[in-house]
């Protein structure tokens, strides 16, 4: 929260710094930047800047505008020693301001959430219905792309895969094609519809799976991946690797 009021008055501090008189702007088109103090001094300018503007859009998108012109205000009377609150009021409604965007950052991933969980039941339910598709009893739904013809492996194997990971919308959140290296990892210890649709897949194999939000990560917001995401995974299965021989590789 200290942290959140600090970048808040700083932030509140630049604004007004860059825009406080006519004067300043005039000046703006002869700034120097010939030497290193200078270009460290307007370097600090432009990063808390590049935070401020990140900083209002952000608090515009859930619904929250400052007043910028009471902002530059608030800076010039602290600066002249004639701020009309006092710190502890400053504290004060910076740490209202702090709670006001929290709220209203939790109403909106809720909103988000909800919105996420109708729109995986409705795809899942259509998809379901396409030629090739197969569902588990689970709900997870799968279709081959190519069938292998080595072993599959069970929930105790490491395995070895590409992935390629994306959003109802296409939107790509991981992929082991893209990093051009392939993953390996224990199967018990990935999220459920991995962990079942792995053991469909012979050695050799590329499947695609339509994971429901309750097998992969459910109701938690991991920022590429919204809370309640129906998410898509192309997996091609390399390689099976028992504990022994796991043990035997390191």
């Amino acid at each position: 929260m200290r942290k959140t009021i600090k970048l808040s008055l700083i932030a509140a501090s630049v604004l007004a710094l860059t825009a406080c008189n006519q004067e300043a702007k005039k000046e703006q088109a002869d700034v120097k930047l010939d030497t290193v103090a200078q270009q460290q001094a307007y370097g600090i300018g432009a990063s808390v800047g590049n935070f401020l503007n990140k900083d209002l859009a952000d608090k515009k998108e859930i619904g929250i505008e400052l007043d910028q012109a009471l902002l530059m205000r608030g800076f010039e009377d602290a600066l002249a020693g004639n701020a009309k609150i006092d710190e502890e009021k400053i504290r004060e409604v910076l740490t209202a301001l702090d709670e006001s965007v929290r709220t209203k950052q939790e109403e909106k991933a809720k909103v988000e959430s909800e919105k996420s969980k109708v729109e995986g039941e409705k795809y899942l339910a259509d998809n379901a219905n396409k030629e090739g598709v197969m569902v588990t009893e689970s709900g997870l739904q799968y279709e081959v792309m190519s069938e292998g013809e080595g072993a599959k492996p069970v929930a105790t194997d490491v395995v070895k895969v590409h992935y390629k990971g994306t959003l109802l919308d296409g939107t790509e959140f991981d992929s082991s094609y893209s990093r051009n290296e392939p993953t390996t990892f224990p199967l018990n210890r990935v999220i459920p519809g991995w962990t079942e649709g792995l053991q469909l897949m012979p050695v050799g194999s590329k499947y695609k799976f339509t994971i429901p939000s309750d097998l992969a990560y459910g109701d938690r917001d991991l920022g590429k991946i919204p809370a309640n995401s129906t998410l898509i995974f192309e997996v091609e299965l390399l390689e099976i690797q028992n504990d022994a021989e796991a043990a035997a590789a390191e």
